[in-house]
């Protein structure tokens, strides 16, 4: 498995994959790259990625060539953009949709060469394979496998987190919407809990959040099992993306019993389709409507509903699928 890595959600995902095959006794290698330079553009971002994990999978074939691996599983389209050899590509989004205009020149072309290539296709959902250039859809090469997602532990029965938020990309996440929304509606026993990006990460996004705010408490980032804690406390999950490629962490906010305040976002946005079925006034341009029913008027049965919905996004589900479709598939095409 070549992982790009390059997000903490890319990261999650590839390790719940890793560590579904371990449960399914398959040998499995992970070749990671070191993470290249910071630079000021989404086409040499790409390219540093792309040339990173071609080298991190040259080195892990070579390192195998005693019990060479029967299939290769490039994680995201950037990661197979370069390859050494043909695999299966599992993706969020392409870039065909998370790179428009100028920012997915040189990337886009050959994307569509490699879709057309892979022997399997592994989007992680439906939207995210639609939002792909259509030789992605040709033929039967397609399986939908969703990343993991479950309760972290019990709720905390006091919730005594008004709302929270994830903002490890602010503007991206759309922090600054966020931010705007809360102060216009927040009541002054309330306060608003922000993790993932710390105060100079805010500053350096052109997002300012005074120091002593009132309402207002950056934590900053943090690991996993610490954030998702204050998620089984807190009441409402507030976000406004700009775009969402998937919403791996709103998913987790629902599975930790969260109301799910958001706006609307393009991109293949799993949660929002959810969201707006457990209750639709927590979906809409007007965040701070949404962030005000939530607090004021929760559905009562919104986490119990919630968690029925994400009942296919489990481990034993997903395992499941990857034991029965992935694996024969994927070891046919190798074959």
């Amino acid at each position: 498995m070549v992982s790009l890595g390059a997000t903490g959600g890319l990261r999650m995902a590839d390790d719940e994959l890793y560590y579904s095959f371990k449960r399914l006794n398959v040998s499995v290698a992970v070749a990671r790259p070191f993470r290249p330079e910071d630079v000021p553009t989404m086409m040499l971002t790409d390219l540093l990625w792309a040339h990173a994990t071609r080298a991190s999978a040259k080195d892990m074939i070579a390192q195998l060539h005693r019990y060479p691996a029967r299939a290769v599983i490039y994680s995201s389209t950037t990661a197979a953009l370069f390859w050494p050899r043909a695999g299966a590509i599992r993706f969020d989004a392409p870039a065909a949709g998370n790179r428009p205009g100028r920012h997915g020149l040189w990337q886009r072309p050959l994307e569509r060469r490699r879709l057309r290539q892979a022997p399997l296709l592994l989007p992680w959902s439906e939207a995210g394979l639609q939002e792909a250039p259509d030789v992605a859809r040709d033929g039967d090469r397609a399986l939908v496998l969703p990343v993991p997602v479950e309760p972290s532990g019990p709720p905390d029965p006091d919730r005594d987190i008004d709302a929270i938020t994830y903002a490890a990309n602010p503007s991206k996440k759309g922090l600054d919407r966020v931010l705007s929304a809360w102060r216009s509606v927040r009541l002054p026993s309330e306060e608003l809990v922000i993790v993932g990006a710390s105060a100079d990460n805010l500053d350096r996004a052109g997002i300012s959040v005074p120091g002593e705010e009132e309402g207002i408490t950056i934590l900053g980032p943090m690991p996993s099992p610490h954030y998702r804690a204050l998620l089984r406390r807190a009441r409402v999950f507030v976000c406004a993306p700009r775009r969402e490629d998937y919403g791996i962490a709103q998913l987790e906010a629902l599975a930790d019993g969260c109301q799910l305040v958001t706006t609307p976002a393009p991109g293949p946005y799993v949660a929002l389709a959810l969201a707006r079925a457990l209750d639709p006034r927590l979906v809409d341009e007007d965040l701070g409507a949404g962030l005000r029913s939530a607090l004021d008027a929760p559905t009562p049965d919104y986490a119990a509903r919630a968690a029925e919905m994400i009942a296919p996004f489990t481990r034993e589900a997903v395992d499941r699928l990857i034991a029965d479709e992935m694996l024969p598939r994927l070891f046919a095409d190798a074959s």
